[in-house]
């Protein structure tokens, strides 16, 4: 997500040399300072243990976890998850995997999920990469939704971008054919750099030329109010794995 995000700094160039701590793996995300409400808080420990799926190097089996055969919906980053709850809500027939590092907002979606009665979302709170390179199996996803994420603009940061080979490689992998990918951010820049980065990805077609219409049935969020609200260009993308 965006906005409330704090990153510890690189070691300057003037002590790089007596740096001598370990190599840092570049993440794209930081944990966000974020106070959990006592509502949140009381609804991550409660609630945890039955919808949150904890993080290990093994395979998920969806037919297990949801009961059923579903199409499989993974959602990276939700934040607050107010339009992840939604489009689960709306969509009883759809299995939705929700992954974010932010504990209040799976404590949010958490209290959501127990006041809806849903039973078809899940949550994952851990890295997404880890997630899907040890616990998704190829071939078994059904779509992607990348609703605003961190864009990064700083160009010593733009390796951070979920979106970027090969982690999009990663991601191609894991859905099924015909399986989409659906970005969506305010920083065109970042939308740009994506289109040409989704264009050079094996076995993906963009269903649009260039970017996309909003999809009719997106649930507007948060971060999409607040772009708009700087008069920001929302921008859209929306590849298919080809059917191979």
């Amino acid at each position: 997500m965006e906005d409330n995000v704090q990153e510890k700094e690189e070691p300057s160039s003037s002590n790089k040399k007596n740096f001598t701590g370990p190599a840092r793996e570049v993440k794209t995300y930081v944990l966000r300072i974020g106070r959990m409400t006592s509502a949140q808080e009381k609804a991550y420990n409660e609630l945890s243990p039955s919808w949150c799926i904890p993080y290990e190097k093994k395979q998920l089996n969806f037919v297990d976890i949801f009961g059923n055969t579903n199409p499989i919906i993974v959602e990276i980053g939700f934040g607050m998850g107010d339009a992840t709850v939604e489009l689960a809500a709306k969509n009883p027939n759809i299995n939705y995997l929700g992954i974010e590092v932010h504990r209040p907002g799976v404590g949010k979606v958490l209290s959501e999920i127990k006041r809806r009665e849903l039973k078809n979302l899940f949550i994952i709170e851990h890295d997404a990469l880890e997630v899907l390179e040890n616990m998704i199996g190829d071939n078994s996803i059904n779509g992607f939704h990348i609703f605003f994420p961190d864009p990064w603009p700083k160009k010593r940061h733009h390796k951070r971008r979920m979106i970027q080979r090969p982690r999009t490689n990663l991601m191609v992998q894991k859905l099924a054919p015909k399986g989409y990918l659906y970005f969506v951010t305010d920083w065109l820049e970042y939308a740009e750099f994506a289109l040409e980065e989704l264009t050079q990805t094996e076995n993906l077609i963009n269903k649009y030329d260039g970017f996309a219409p909003a999809q009719p049935w997106r649930i507007q969020t948060k971060f999409e109010r607040k772009g708009l609200a700087a008069s920001r260009q929302i921008t859209e993308l929306l590849f298919e794995k080809k059917d191979i």
